[in-house]
């Protein structure tokens, strides 16, 4: 078994003799060696957590999650609040507060940001080792004083999104909310650290589709999709309307009104 997981090309780390055990659990959980000499990406367990660091020269720095510090702490003091146009296209209004489901988690960074300003979040990350990162995160985010409350609001699932929202169980969500990884035209989607690691891991949706099909059919009222703002939309039902910024955009597909 061993032999058949020396081509993943991932293999796991501690970066401290204490962490060890922790990376044994973390490998014989992933399915991924502790020695690969030939590996591209190292799953790295230390002090500031799980992380995956890409091999190499020119490999940029690690990729963790954190919502206690850095960016998502600047965005939750500073991001703008209600006034975020992905506060708007969830549907925040005075009094509403929907719950959300993001079937494409990644890092957690948008549902951090609904769960922030009050939403009950699920999320759903079908890439083990990206679910690994996120499930570390919110671990040690529930310990903070601050941020635990908001981390409380987030229920992390793993799977596939379009099986787990096809075989849903209880209550629908109010809102799902899409950001399928786009197939990138030029070499500037590759810029972000956080891309040029998850390109080789996660590729992109090439099922977005089926994505939009099985939200539309859950949501019990509205599913929005992130896009890059010059793209097209998912092929399948037009949206009703787009909120579009610098950058990217949110197409929106209502079924019913949020209310209060």
């Amino acid at each position: 078994m061993a032999e058949q997981q020396q081509g993943t090309g991932i293999r796991v780390e501690a970066l401290a003799p204490e962490f060890q055990a922790q990376a044994v659990a973390w490998a014989e959980r992933l399915g991924l060696p502790l020695v690969d000499e030939a590996a591209e990406f190292a799953v790295q367990v230390g002090g500031e957590g799980l992380q995956i660091q890409q091999l190499g020269p020119q490999a940029p720095g690690p990729v963790r999650v954190d919502f206690v510090e850095g960016q998502a702490a600047h965005r939750r003091l500073y991001g703008g609040g209600n006034g975020q146009m992905i506060a708007k296209a969830v549907g925040i209004a005075q009094g509403v507060r929907p719950q959300v489901l993001d079937a494409t988690a990644g890092l957690g960074k948008d549902a951090f940001v609904l769960a922030s300003l009050g939403c009950q979040m699920t999320l759903i990350e079908r890439q083990p080792l990206i679910a690994a990162l996120l499930e570390d995160g919110l671990a040690r985010a529930h310990g903070d004083a601050e941020v635990g409350a908001i981390v409380a609001r987030m229920r992390l699932l793993t799977g596939n999104a379009i099986e787990r929202m096809r075989a849903w169980e209880g209550e629908a969500p109010q809102v799902i909310y899409l950001d399928p990884m786009f197939p990138h035209r030029d070499k500037s989607a590759l810029v972000k650290k956080e891309m040029r690691v998850f390109r080789p891991l996660v590729g992109d949706d090439l099922d977005a589709p089926a994505l939009l099909e099985a939200a539309l059919a859950l949501a019990s009222h509205r599913v929005v999709v992130k896009r890059p703002r010059k793209a097209p939309i998912i092929e399948g039902p037009k949206p009703s309307h787009s909120l579009e910024g610098k950058s990217s955009r949110y197409d929106i597909y209502p079924k019913k009104a949020l209310k209060g």
